[in-house]
């Protein structure tokens, strides 16, 4: 008697915490409107999407010395958005090499080719919200409108063991992946994980190879892998010289290719982003506009 009375007196409270759960969830998913815009964030905490208004970016004709890189990227989006097979992929390798930026870039020129009615949707996701990726999966699916899930700077240290949900959800689980979803990826890290992170597992498991092709198995669900080095003098030099002539700073070469050259060596290195930051530095000092350059794609 005493057990019939206590499950009656729980199933009001489980009443309320089911509701109090679905009403959490549900408007996430209810609300959930692609129309709004061509970009936007996931809120992990919220479990919802704030629209972008304009996506911050470069043109693709500014990333130079990354043209093989570009070609592969924007073949497989443009398969992507005519309905055809295509791939998630990983962009990894050195840092400041525009690995990001040709995301951004890419989406925005496969866009400028589509009617407003099949372009495709950039949604952003914080490596901290990726544990809220199944709920964003199931908000996708059945969507009309094609999406790029992009997570920039994506690896995990020791510890972590965030990345195994994400490789079955790589792959769809069982109900299979959304045919409207793909995955970009940035990171420092060609397999994701730290080196570290793999040997460490690996030296204490019965079987290391085992381990090992566990925590590469990560990489594994991305089926284009595209590599990022560290630019050469003529590249870097050939960035800046891009940069220039688009805000129409006009400089003597020798003059440009000198003080490039001075700050690479002051920054300790040579790249994208030191090419950028010296670009920026030149045209506050010579009073020329970024907008050109810095627009939204």
């Amino acid at each position: 008697m005493t057990n019939n009375s206590n499950q009656q007196n729980l199933a009001p409270l489980l009443e309320r915490i089911a509701a109090a759960l679905e009403a959490r969830v549900a408007p996430a998913f209810s609300e959930l409107d692609l129309s709004a815009a061509d970009g936007f964030v996931w809120h992990g905490d919220e479990l919802c999407l704030s629209p972008v208004s304009t996506i911050a970016g470069v043109d693709l004709k500014y990333l130079v010395g990354i043209q093989d890189q570009t070609d592969k990227l924007r073949q497989n989006t443009e398969r992507f958005a005519r309905g055809l097979p295509a791939n998630h992929a990983v962009l990894w390798g050195s840092r400041g090499m525009g690995k990001s930026s040709l995301v951004k870039a890419v989406h925005g020129a496969v866009n400028r080719d589509l009617p407003p009615a099949q372009r495709l949707v950039l949604i952003e996701i914080y490596r901290d919200d990726l544990r809220t990726l199944a709920h964003l999966y199931r908000g996708l699916r059945g969507q009309t409108r094609r999406v790029i899930l992009f997570c920039d700077d994506l690896s995990f240290d020791l510890g972590d063991s965030s990345y195994k949900p994400l490789k079955s959800l790589l792959d769809g689980g069982i109900e299979g992946k959304p045919a409207n979803l793909l995955f970009y990826a940035t990171s420092n890290r060609k397999h994701l994980l730290a080196r570290e992170m793999i040997e460490n597992e690996a030296s204490t498991a019965i079987d290391p190879r085992e381990s090992a092709e566990e925590k590469i198995s990560l990489s594994d669900r991305f089926g284009l892998w595209l590599g990022f080095y560290p630019c050469d003098q003529d590249d870097y030099l050939a960035m800046v010289a891009a940069y220039a002539a688009g805000i129409g700073l006009d400089l003597p070469r020798e003059v440009l290719e000198s003080r490039a050259k001075e700050w690479a060596m002051i920054r300790g290195g040579r790249s994208g982003r030191v090419a950028w930051q010296f670009i920026q530095d030149l045209a506050g000092e010579y009073n020329k506009s970024l907008v050109e350059i810095d627009r939204s794609v």
